[in-house]
């Protein structure tokens, strides 16, 4: 592994746990092992520059871990959405309820202030709904439907992972399981113009 790959990795890791505030530049040097020279010959920026690739990183392997649920549940969104529940589950689990969304603990410190960052985030973020879009578009959902399921999707994992860090329990990514899990196509609505009319019955005056 190269000494930018331990960089990036190890700021990864410790911005998930401690955040991006709470992480310092030191510690990631410390913790990596990677010479000192390397930090600013790679990412001469500093911090901020160490952190958009540790957004891009986290994003990939996400986007990756999703890409692989989908490509095993192309058009069944209820197994997908256990698959998905059940990684995150087991990578907080095995974390000790210490680690949180890779690319959530630095964007919500960051963002919206840095406008590199918001754009970095935008296209993670964008890249998993994308993802989901297919698997809820190839089980019959209208294009609209279909992304806002994902982004509602997305939106309630990364709330259910701030409540299971705070709870110590995968409780509340088991309650979004539940919830999307049941998510299926809205029922396509009957073209009224298609009906045969009715005759209408005379009306009869009364005498």
């Amino acid at each position: 592994m190269s000494h930018r790959d331990k960089l990036v990795r190890t700021a990864m890791r410790l911005f998930r746990r401690q955040g991006y505030a709470g992480t310092g530049l030191q510690q990631i040097l410390s913790e990596s092992e990677a010479p000192k020279g390397s930090l600013y010959h790679f990412f001469p920026d500093g911090k901020e520059a160490l952190a958009e690739a540790a957004v891009e990183l986290a994003g990939r392997m996400i986007g990756e871990m999703l890409a692989a649920h989908a490509d095993r549940h192309p058009a069944d969104p209820s197994r997908f959405v256990e698959a998905y529940g059940r990684t995150m589950s087991q990578w907080m689990q095995e974390s000790g309820f210490q680690s949180g969304c890779p690319i959530a603990t630095v964007l919500l410190e960051t963002a919206p202030g840095s406008e590199p960052m918001c754009r970095r985030g935008q296209a993670v973020f964008d890249g998993w709904v994308e993802i989901i879009v297919g698997v809820y578009r190839n089980a019959g959902m209208q294009n609209a439907q279909a992304l806002a399921t994902a982004q509602s999707l997305i939106a309630a994992m990364e709330g259910a992972l701030i409540l299971a860090r705070v709870n110590r329990s995968i409780a509340p990514i088991q309650s979004v399981v539940r919830t999307f899990r049941s998510r299926t196509a809205a029922p396509v609505s009957e073209d009224k113009s298609a009906r045969p009319r009715r005759r209408k019955r005379p009306v009869v005056e009364p005498r």
